[in-house]
């Protein structure tokens, strides 16, 4: 479907450089629309460190990254600007007249202008290697959770040992029925407070184990089975969600094919932010 509607500026990435362009956008009066890959605003803070406190933002002597994209989020919400989530842009062409068509899973969409401010590209999750777990990621199979009501009364388990596992598996521990995180090492990659706040909780831990088979019907998950590391022993744990944190990859790949001056990992700009296609430009950690 193409869209009829041309905006004036479309953003490419949701993350705070992005949120914040498109802030600024609506200062100008610019009819902006803004899209992303995630199902989420935020980019890398709301994957990875929402719980964390940051000390380099300007004008924050500390703050928490879900607390500073919700400012931002506040910030773009005096403009009644488009969010498309969970879109990713595959393709991009410039037409005759100087407008551009952006090409994604979902449809087409029309702007006079670009700017890319991807971050370090586009995150998608490391997926679990089970030949049938794509068809319960529509349901109960989550590479990320987002809203904790969802899970409110529920028996969850939670597979990683990063920080996200360990925070989310605390942060559910008080709302789910049952709450058990599920990690391939003995020892856990996240904060060592969060940690001690794990051995102190009511969740129930299993190491090393990795998933092995899943069992569901219609599209839901109804059972993941684990193996221990270097041994024969296997559990079954019953559920009602399963969430996998086992981290995200990243990855400018599409840019690449847009005609745009790439390195390996950026988008090279001018000092004016401007790439070597006119009307399109990049900002933030994209950009070199």
């Amino acid at each position: 479907m193409v869209s009829k509607e041309i905006y004036d500026i479309t953003i490419i990435g949701g993350g705070p450089t992005g949120m914040f362009a498109a802030f600024y956008a609506g200062m100008r009066n610019a009819k902006v629309k803004v899209i992303d890959a995630l199902p989420i605003l935020g980019g890398q803070v709301s994957l990875l460190y929402p719980d964390k406190t940051i000390y380099d933002i300007g004008g924050f002597p500390a703050v928490t990254g879900a607390a500073f994209i919700e400012g931002l989020r506040q910030q773009m919400a005096h403009f009644d600007h488009t969010v498309c989530l969970d879109e990713k842009v595959e393709l991009v062409e410039k037409k005759q007249d100087g407008t551009f068509l952006l090409t994604t899973g979902k449809g087409v969409h029309r702007s006079k202008s670009i700017i890319i401010a991807a971050g370090n590209g586009a995150f998608d999750p490391r997926k679990l290697p089970i030949e049938n777990a794509e068809q319960f990621e529509h349901q109960n199979l989550h590479y990320m959770a987002v809203e904790k009501e969802q899970y409110k009364d529920a028996t969850v388990v939670i597979c990683g040992g990063g920080d996200s596992a360990v925070d989310w598996a605390l942060e559910l521990e008080k709302t789910a029925k049952k709450v058990y995180l599920v990690h391939r090492r003995e020892a856990f990659r996240a904060h060592e407070y969060a940690v001690s706040l794990l051995k102190k909780s009511t969740i129930e831990v299993l190491t090393p184990f990795v998933p092995d088979a899943l069992y569901g019907s219609n599209g839901k998950l109804e059972a993941v089975r684990f193996k221990k590391t270097r041994s024969n022993e296997m559990v079954t744990l019953p559920l009602d969600y399963f969430i996998v944190n086992f981290g995200f990859t990243s990855s400018i790949g599409p840019f690449k094919n847009w005609g745009l001056e790439t390195t390996k990992s950026e988008v090279m700009v001018n000092a004016k932010m401007e790439t070597n296609i006119p009307g399109i430009y990049a900002a933030g950690d994209i950009a070199w």
